[in-house]
């Protein structure tokens, strides 16, 4: 059975829901369902409907997508605690995007049909979750800036940062895929990696990164 009060304790710290009182965010809880994936198992395929918001519980899942030329490109990897899939429970519009298990998982999904049926029943929460999506749209358009205007020391920085919030300070992620991230090449991380290596910074490893210094890291995090 799923743990309802520790999917509530992860909406309630999601941007999307904290801002929905208490006792709303415990009545969608009440509405996720448990989902198990072995490494490697797909959860969903780029195209597919967007039905379900999902929390993940243990695990990793790999966001990506594919290139005309077959190249896979990583976007995101989600650990514990987080939460996505947020707008399919509003739009319902194809998935952008494909998830699998970068490792044994197991989630929580709350369907979009059970979420809207909840939303006719409590019209106030429109208003708010109206809000949470201006946030989010906000948020993308700082990303896009952040690719466009910043050099790729904080744009690696500010995600080496963020990732060992969710996963330590030992990450098991390839150049490439940090290159994907940050909208640049796995030469130009490489040659950033090295030089954070020579000052101490970081550990490279096969396809792992280790953050020796994270205080030094984050100076590096701020634009000159």
């Amino acid at each position: 059975m799923p743990d309802v009060s520790a999917l509530a304790r992860m909406l309630r710290v999601n941007g999307f829901f904290a801002s929905l009182p208490a006792e709303m965010i415990a009545t969608i809880a009440e509405l996720g369902v448990l989902c198990r994936l072995d490494e490697g198992e797909t959860l969903f395929m780029k195209g597919d409907p967007g039905d379900a918001l999902y929390a993940v519980l243990k695990g990793q899942i790999r966001i990506s997508t594919s290139s005309e030329e077959g190249r896979h490109y990583t976007l995101n990897l989600l650990g514990a605690g987080d939460v996505f899939g947020e707008i399919a429970l509003l739009d319902g519009q194809p998935r952008t995007a494909d998830a699998t298990a970068a490792e044994a998982a197991e989630l929580f999904m709350v369907r979009r049909r059970d979420f809207l049926d909840l939303l006719a029943r409590r019209p106030d929460a429109s208003g708010q979750i109206i809000a949470q999506l201006c946030s989010r749209l906000r948020y993308i358009i700082e990303q896009m800036e952040e690719v466009v205007l910043l050099p790729i020391g904080v744009r690696l920085a500010r995600r080496l940062l963020a990732l060992t919030d969710d996963f330590g300070a030992e990450l098991n992620v390839s150049q490439e895929v940090l290159a994907a991230f940050v909208g640049s090449t796995r030469e130009s991380v490489n040659r950033q990696l090295r030089q954070w290596q020579a000052a101490g910074l970081v550990r490279l490893g096969r396809s792992r990164i280790l953050v020796l210094d994270r205080d030094r890291l984050s100076c590096a995090h701020e634009p000159a």
